[in-house]
């Protein structure tokens, strides 16, 4: 068997080829983790679509908002395994790890998050989560009643929409292009104690 680096099935554009915006993120990537992250050059093709997407993503997912970043990665491990998105089931279950400093909980989500060791509150939110993913059209004002029970704001429940819809997108994208996860990811945050969820 043949083993290649591709990182995707289309062409991915070198520093010489890539967007000015694009090769700026790249740099800051490269000095804030240490790598680019491999979704970052696959989707450099389409420069301005991809800064646009970024832009977008990085404030429902990694800045400060309604929810917490744990939160959000929970939503986002839960969604990507539901969906079998190989790169962000990966990449965001390391940052699911470096949230909680739970060594455990994200591979287990991953696969059934049924399955982890989960607050009341957040198994609210990925019951949510399952159900707008799988069978969106089903959807139903009472499917907002166990967020609400559990003391979710409707600031906190339409982010929570929010980032269900963007790993939805980006799923999709990911997984029709055949996006390969850094190896950096597989190991971060594997070194922390167990701890339960926060």
């Amino acid at each position: 068997m043949t083993t290649t680096n591709r990182i995707s099935w289309l062409s991915v554009p070198d520093e010489d080829g890539a967007h000015e915006g694009v090769r700026k993120l790249w740099a800051k990537a490269e000095a804030n983790m240490g790598f680019v992250p491999n979704v970052f050059r696959a989707q450099a093709l389409n420069g301005e679509q991809f800064l646009a997407w970024w832009t977008y993503f990085n404030l429902l997912v990694n800045k400060e908002g309604h929810l917490s970043n744990a939160e959000r990665e929970l939503l986002a491990v839960v969604v990507s395994g539901l969906n079998r998105c190989v790169y962000c089931a990966v990449s965001h279950g390391a940052a699911l790890r470096h949230h909680t400093l739970d060594t455990v909980t994200a591979d287990t989500v991953a696969v059934n998050w049924r399955h982890a060791r989960l607050s009341e509150r957040q198994a609210a939110l990925c019951a949510f989560a399952e159900k707008l993913t799988l069978t969106p059209a089903q959807m139903q004002e009472d499917d907002l009643a166990p967020l609400r029970a559990q003391g979710l704001t409707d600031a906190e429940i339409l982010e929570a929409v929010q980032v269900i819809g963007m790993f939805n997108m980006t799923n999709r994208v990911s997984s029709a292009l055949g996006f390969t996860p850094n190896a950096e990811y597989h190991e971060q945050a594997r070194s922390a104690p167990d701890q339960e969820p926060s």
